[in-house]
């Protein structure tokens, strides 16, 4: 990578950066790009000129965030063992919710509000990605690999189960009388999470004992 390219990607990241902040405290309307230009320490100019529009750069953060969260299960394929494959899901998740609640939080708001913009997003990028996905684990139920669950429930329930950490981490710490969620915490969740999710597709959660 040129030190051009690398000077651009440094820019680009930082833009976004700001721009999370940004859409997470005002939302979409309530966000400008000056401000945004202000928190990242560059010119309004270079913000349009690499993202065009407050609306082509909130779509990136959103775009980004989704991207960041099905990473690890856009890989999956159908000869991978689900238990594996699910497990990790649950656990990088959870470990994003601590990490990026900024983002889950914008994207939660956008759906809320109707996801009107976003809906491009949804139909042309992340609904092909759905039914990839919904394909693999009926993939794994056609080979016995699983129980015969619903796949888009399954996706669902793995979703909002992990980002509900973020989206309500200020009730969660509140009932738990806890300051913030730390990484210690999510594991003991994701023992939870994980347990209850696999045992309910037939499936047992990596490196724990065998049931008699």
């Amino acid at each position: 990578m040129s030190k051009r390219q690398v000077n651009r990607e440094e820019i680009c990241v930082r833009i976004l950066d700001a721009a999370e902040i940004e859409f997470g405290l005002k939302g979409f309307n309530g966000a400008s790009l000056q401000h945004i230009a202000e928190r990242a320490s560059l010119p309004k100019a270079n913000i349009v000129y690499y993202f065009e529009s407050k609306l082509n750069l909130y779509k990136t953060i959103l775009n980004r965030t989704t991207t960041i969260w099905n990473d690890v299960f856009d890989k999956a394929t159908a000869e991978d063992d689900p238990a594996v494959v699910l497990d990790k899901f649950i656990r990088t998740k959870l470990v994003q919710s601590i990490e990026r609640p900024r983002s889950s939080r914008i994207f939660a708001m956008e759906v809320i509000q109707g996801a009107h913009h976003i809906e491009d997003f949804l139909t042309e990028e992340l609904q092909p990605w759905f039914k990839g996905r919904v394909a693999v684990i009926e993939a794994w139920i056609a080979q016995d690999k699983m129980k015969a669950v619903d796949p888009a429930s399954l996706i669902f329930m793995i979703w909002s189960t992990t980002q509900h950490y973020a989206d309500f981490e200020s009730q969660i710490t509140k009932l738990t009388e806890t300051e913030t969620l730390n990484y210690d915490a999510l594991h003991t969740i994701g023992n939870t999470i994980s347990q209850i999710i696999l045992s309910g597709c037939g499936l047992q959660v990596p490196g724990t004992p065998l049931e008699d």
